[in-house]
């Protein structure tokens, strides 16, 4: 399914292009519509349920972020599978207002869109979440600045889990010592990564 990205990549153009379908959960089945957002890029079904397959005993009840939340796709797949709440940023303004009407159409209130950039949330007040997803914008070099900034900004609990997707022929960026590499796999041209962030006293010097 296509996911729009919170990016760089130019404004919402009018009207609507295809939708988002949740997996599994309280709303298995479900389709939503996706905003027609420049720079949109396919993230198929299948990988989207592999994710949610090492994940699978670690969402419910857990604090999430979105940080390039798009269509929402992995945000509200974690909301239908009772995570507590999530957050998901969007830059796009037609996206986010997809968004929103999208968790009307689902009648959550546990999740919130905020508007903005996401590297300059990043540098506001933190609070911690239990699960992160990374998935920004190809070829942009977002990554590792979003990487960096959660790590030093406290935006991860301890024992936090971090999905990192990116391009294959990008380089993997510098990763805090912290996180330690818990699935790897690529899917086409696109490599994803799950990731925990271990205690300072439980990472490998």
């Amino acid at each position: 399914m296509p996911r729009a990205k919170n990016s760089r990549n130019g404004p919402s153009r009018p009207g609507k292009s295809g939708f988002v379908r949740i997996i599994s959960g309280q709303w298995r089945g479900r389709k939503l519509p996706v905003r027609d957002v420049e720079g949109l890029r396919p993230t198929t079904d299948r990988v989207k349920e592999t994710i949610f397959n090492w994940l699978a005993p670690h969402i419910r009840d857990t604090r999430c972020l979105d940080l390039f939340a798009g269509s929402g796709g992995l945000g509200l797949e974690a909301l239908s599978r009772y995570a507590s709440q999530v957050t998901m940023i969007e830059r796009d303004r037609g996206a986010a207002q997809q968004l929103r009407a999208n968790l009307a159409l689902l009648g959550s209130s546990a999740a919130e869109v905020i508007e903005t950039d996401a590297l300059s949330w990043l540098q506001g007040p933190a609070r911690p979440f239990d699960l992160v997803f990374l998935d920004p914008p190809f070829r942009q070099e977002l990554l590792l600045s979003a990487c960096q900034l959660l790590e030093q900004g406290g935006w991860l609990a301890e024992g936090a889990l971090i999905y990192l997707e990116r391009e294959k022929e990008a380089t993997p960026p510098a990763l805090p010592a912290t996180w330690r590499l818990l699935k790897d796999k690529q899917a086409g041209q696109v490599c994803y990564q799950l990731y925990l962030r271990e205690t300072a006293h439980e990472a490998p010097v």
